[in-house]
């Protein structure tokens, strides 16, 4: 028996908090689905006590071997730096993730093993996805589990049916430990009987887009941020934190892999009323020459709250991170070309950048003096 065939090994990345008990109920049934095959298997999170905050990329792994004397063995030398699989359950993690600690932003393939597995849960086609990982050093097989990205694994699980659809897919890639029948055998009895289950499973083993990836297909456009950490002989003495220099960000402080959607704005509606600035709880809003406030995509999370509180009709607008190629901030396009950007704010946003009437612009400028509120 070759050493791949003797255990294997997957990882489910996913958005923290938000999708927590979806990865859990990922790695429980490909564990249940192997035993029934007559393997063995465990299921667990990188660390214990892994910290996690809302949509921060975070992991949880399910290893299956032959028998338990090889779990052991497998378990004693594993490292979740090498993976046979990785699921990615929301498509815009495929940009790259940052786990934990300063390891910088990494490929989303950097832990599978040459011709392993990438699943992906979307509703693009597998050569879209693609275009925005980064490019490929080794080969491997990208997989389209068909399906949007799924919030249902909170604190409270509705469920959706990505685990099951997920498993189904496993089971057409990893027959040999996974079979069709027993991933159904494993949801018919997580889902206590449920039909509409076990259809999910023969779904998503009948419906995921296979798309080879060879050496060099993928997007080099992706910024490389990785860190080097010093050795405790070349660590400054105490805790030392670097403050924020006035007109300087911090180089290494990078918060976009927490990102599903991005803000653009349309400056020409701006009213200049400060509300994303003061509300923007990363402070990625920078004052413009103009008195506009651009977003510094560096910094910025997608939280949603300048779209919020922007007191006019689609001046801030979400967007797809997929949509995106790069993280270059977007007043100097303006500046230079305003029709050409409004045209790129159109395209992007999915809605016209003309101002409103002037009567529903006084009417913004009123409720923003006053804070907004009725």
């Amino acid at each position: 028996m070759a050493e791949q065939d003797k255990s294997i090994s997957i990882e489910v990345v996913y958005r923290g908090i938000f999708q927590k008990t979806l990865a859990q109920r990922i790695c429980r049934s490909v564990v249940l689905a192997a035993r029934k095959d007559g393997h063995t298997g465990t299921a667990f999170a990188r660390y214990g006590d892994s910290p996690e905050r809302n949509g921060v990329p975070a992991k949880q792994f399910a290893v299956v071997a032959a028998d338990e004397i090889e779990l052991e063995a497998s378990m004693a030398k594993y490292e979740p730096a090498v993976v046979d699989v990785s699921i990615a359950v929301d498509d815009t993690l495929v940009k790259g993730v940052e786990s934990w600690a300063w390891y910088g932003r990494q490929p989303i393939w950097k832990p599978v093993r040459a011709n392993g597995w990438l699943l992906v849960t979307s509703e693009k086609t597998p050569d879209a996805v693609l275009a925005q990982t980064d490019k490929a050093e080794r080969p491997y097989t990208l997989g389209i589990v068909p399906g949007g990205a799924s919030f249902a694994g909170l604190w409270v699980f509705k469920d959706d049916h990505t685990d099951y659809r997920i498993l189904g897919a496993l089971a057409k890639i990893l027959p040999q430990w996974i079979s069709l029948e027993n991933a159904k055998a494993a949801t018919n009895e997580l889902a206590k009987g449920n039909e509409s289950a076990i259809a999910s499973v023969q779904a998503g083993y009948d419906s995921t887009a296979m798309r080879p990836v060879r050496v060099g297909e993928g997007t080099s456009g992706h910024e490389v941020l990785q860190f080097k950490k010093p050795g405790w002989t070349t660590m400054r003495p105490g805790i030392i934190v670097e403050a924020r220099k006035p007109g300087e960000r911090n180089p290494y402080y990078k918060k976009y892999g927490a990102r599903t959607m991005r803000p653009v704005v349309n400056f020409d509606t701006c009213i200049k009323c400060t509300m994303c600035w003061l509300d923007c709880p990363d402070e990625c809003f920078e004052v413009t020459p103009e008195g506009h406030y651009e977003v510094v995509y560096s910094a910025c999370i997608g939280c949603g709250i300048c779209a919020q509180v922007c007191p006019v009709k689609d001046c801030i607008v979400m967007v797809d991170e997929l949509k995106f190629t790069d993280n270059v901030d977007k007043w100097q396009m303006w500046k230079q070309d305003k029709p050409a950007y409004n045209a790129w704010f159109e395209k992007m946003s999915g809605v016209s950048a003309a101002p409103p009437p002037k009567a529903a612009r006084a009417t913004d400028a009123g409720a923003a003096a006053s804070g907004g509120d009725e």
